[in-house]
Formats: structure tokens, C-alpha cells, sequence
């Protein structure tokens, strides 16, 4: 006879509101569904896509014998962590040259992130972190599970589908002296709306000047633009003026390495010997956590960040990537202006990287998917990397539908 589970009182837990869709999607039947929820690069025939450099590292790593299984360091593999510094800060950044900077392996971007909201709760004198309004769905959790306090800061203008440049730096200017605050790098993710370089010189010099403390989530590095350099600029201005900062980086997009969950997390110290003390103290939040990361993707990367061709031939794909999500953006806007569906759709091709935060409202995004099977979280976000050329003229059918009808 089975007896009651203990846990029997426990709630049917919601749905992931952006992991949710792909559930939605999945069990529907229709052979014109669509799916723009989840941030995944698709090839233009629909497909997950291992870029060739990738599936070469891997063919390097399983012929050589010397390679083992053991543990990696607390802190992960070294080589990774030297690379992956480099590449977001620069290979001839001062703080890299002065051993100013404390580099740990982390599992991809969210815990990367996660373990620098540990660092912080714990060894920071300040506990509220601002974060931009919208953001990614996970980040207001990340940070409340660690123990901050989160708030936020405008970020989003709904009438002109671009940045609240006013908004952002009053809230900024209100904020207590010495809070954190998160910037995404670039691509913002949901909205697509990033600064431009003269509005990130405002920024840092508002921050510096209250003392705020930057921590900065880079999923995106050279997925948005295509290039890696230009898509890093935002925090390489907040390191170049010798402050202090965070930066979370995930390889799952511009890698393709979803699943091997690696990531960074580099905390820019005013000196080599602070450095060297958070590194230690990094090491006792990572240890209890996960114990160590993994070595598999990690040895991928740094095998592709070590070797000049490979490097070479990884931003010639990665480029690839980011035209063509350019490339559906224009298509897109195309369609929407040949159908003169109501509104500017401009925002299409002004916003950048994965995602295009459409403004269609939670009503309008119900009706599309009902009629025409075309799944994306409520707030009106799509994903263009999920978007191809055949699927173009559906969406935009779906799109204009849902403005003229709802």
C-alpha cells in the first residue's frame, strides 16, 4: 500500500516563462508551427547548428592521449581562464598585464553570474543591485537567491522602441552611492537596444562619479555585431579608466556550446595583490557550490582561443551568424513595410543581436500563436535567430493579423 508522500502538499510550479514556449511549441501539431522563444541560433533550414571549428577542436582533444578525466581546479582550467580574460578585456589590457585581474571558470553565464552575486553578498559593502527594466527573466532571481537586494533602473522607452537615455541616468544619479549595478554588454536581451559608445561615456563617467559598481553580463560577445572587439567596447571603457568591475561570460551563443554550460567570471581589481585575495575567496563560494567546472567545453574553447587558425576561422562563423540575424531583421522590416502594416517597424532594424522586442502587447502574441501557431514570450520578444527566409512571410502575415485585428 503506498503511503502519502511527505512532499504531497507541494504546488504544481509554473512553467519557465521563456522555456515554457519551446514546451507549447513542442506539443503542437500544426506543420506551420513557428519557434521564436528560446535563444538558440538556427540554420536558415530551421536546424542547431555545431559550428566546423568546434567539431575540429573536438577531433584534436579525443586523438590526444595525453588528456585526461581528472578534476580541474576550483577555479577551472587555466588555459580557458587566461583566454577568455583576453578576449573580453583585450589581449593588451593593462589590468591582464598587471595581474589585476581574478579569472574563474563558471557554469556558462548563469553561473558566472550567480557566483558573482555570491563574491558580492558576502565580501561587498553594499548589497541593492539595479538592474535594467525589462531583462532576462533569470536575472532578478540570480541575484535574490544570492541575497541582493534587487531594483531597478529604466532602461526600455515603449513609445519610441529604443533607450530611455533620460530615464537610465536619473535612476542611475538616484541610486545609493556604491550599489551595483548590471549592464549588459551587448544585445541586450529581451529589448535588442544597446547605448551607443557616446551614451556608454555617460554612463561610465555617472557610475564612477557615484560609485557604483559595474558587473557587467557579456552573453553576446561578437554575436551581435560580428565582431568580437567591437561588441566588448562597453567594458573595455570601464576597465581602461582603472576602476573596478565584474564581467559574466557565456560561450553557449557565440560558440554554440549551450550545453557544455562554460563561462567566466573576471572581477578588474585596482591591484594584483587584491587580486590575488578574491581569487582565494572566489574559490571558497565555488567549492561548496559545484566543487569544480567541467573540462570538456572549456578545453574546446581554449583549444579555438590558442590556435591562430582556428581563432581566425571561429570569427569568419561567428560572423556568418551574426549577418544572417542582420540579414532577417532587414527581410522582416521589408515584409512588414510591403504589407503597410500600422506603426514604424524601424526598431526592427535599429535593434541588435538575437532577440527584437516587437511591442506587441500579451493579447496580440495569444492571438498569433492560437492562428497562427507562432510561439514567443508574452512580452512580445522574438528571437531572429530562430527566423529564416521561408518562414518570413508567416510571421509577417502573423504580425500584421495581430496589429490590425487584436
Amino acid at each position: 500500500m503506498a503511503s502519502v508522500s511527505v512532499f504531497a502538499n507541494i504546488s504544481q510550479a509554473p512553467e519557465d516563462p521563456i522555456l515554457g514556449v519551446t514546451v507549447a511549441y513542442n506539443k503542437d501539431s500544426s506543420p506551420h508551427k513557428l519557434n521564436l522563444g528560446v535563444g538558440a541560433y538556427r540554420t536558415e533550414e530551421g536546424k542547431p547548428l555545431v559550428l566546423d571549428v568546434v567539431r575540429r577542436a573536438e577531433k584534436l582533444l579525443v586523438s590526444d592521449i595525453s588528456l585526461k578525466k581528472e578534476y580541474l581546479p576550483i577555479t577551472g582550467l587555466a588555459d580557458f581562464n587566461k583566454s577568455s580574460a583576453k578576449l573580453i578585456l583585450g589581449s593588451d589590457s593593462p589590468a591582464i598585464q598587471e595581474n589585476r585581474v581574478a579569472t574563474v571558470q563558471c557554469l556558462s553565464g548563469t553561473g558566472s553570474l550567480r557566483v558573482g552575486a555570491e563574491f558580492l553578498k558576502k565580501h561587498y559593502n553594499q548589497h541593492t543591485i539595479y538592474i535594467p527594466s525589462p531583462t532576462w527573466g533569470n536575472h532578478p532571481k540570480i541575484f535574490m537567491m544570492a541575497g541582493l537586494s534587487v531594483k531597478t533602473y529604466r532602461y526600455y522607452d515603449p513609445a519610441t522602441r529604443g533607450l530611455d537615455f533620460e530615464g537610465l541616468q536619473q535612476d542611475l544619479s538616484a541610486a545609493t552611492s556604491g550599489s551595483i549595478v548590471l549592464l549588459h554588454a551587448c544585445a541586450h536581451n529581451p529589448t535588442g537596444v544597446d547605448p551607443t559608445l557616446d551614451q556608454w561615456e555617460h554612463i561610465r563617467k555617472l557610475m564612477r562619479s557615484k560609485g557604483l559598481l559595474p558587473f557587467f553580463d557579456s552573453a553576446y560577445q561578437g554575436f551581435a555585431s560580428g565582431s568580437l572587439d567591437a561588441d566588448a567596447q562597453s567594458v573595455r571603457m570601464f576597465v581602461a579608466d582603472g576602476g573596478e568591475c565584474l564581467a559574466a561570460q557565456s560561450y553557449a551563443k557565440n560558440m554554440g556550446l549551450y550545453g557544455e554550460r562554460i563561462g567566466a567570471l573576471s572581477i578588474v581589481l585596482t591591484s594584483a595583490d587584491v587580486a590575488r585575495k578574491v581569487e582565494s575567496q572566489l574559490k571558497l563560494v565555488i567549492r561548496p557550490m559545484y566543487s569544480s567546472p567541467p573540462i570538456h567545453g572549456a578545453s574546446i574553447v581554449a583549444t579555438i582561443l590558442n590556435d591562430r587558425e582556428m581563432y581566425h576561422d571561429w570569427t569568419v562563423e561567428l560572423k556568418a551568424m551574426a549577418d544572417r540575424i542582420i540579414s532577417m531583421r532587414k527581410q522582416l522590416y521589408d515584409a512588414m513595410c510591403a504589407k503597410g502594416t500600422p506603426g514604424d517597424w524601424s526598431h526592427i532594424i535599429k535593434q541588435i543581436g538575437m532577440f527584437t522586442f516587437t511591442g506587441l502587447n500579451p493579447e496580440q502574441v495569444a492571438f498569433m500563436t492560437s492562428e497562427y501557431h507562432v510561439y514567443m514570450t508574452s512580452d512580445g520578444r522574438i528571437s531572429m535567430a530562430g527566423l529564416s527566409s521561408s518562414k518570413v512571410t508567416h510571421l509577417s502575415d502573423a504580425m500584421h493579423a495581430a496589429v490590425t485585428r487584436v
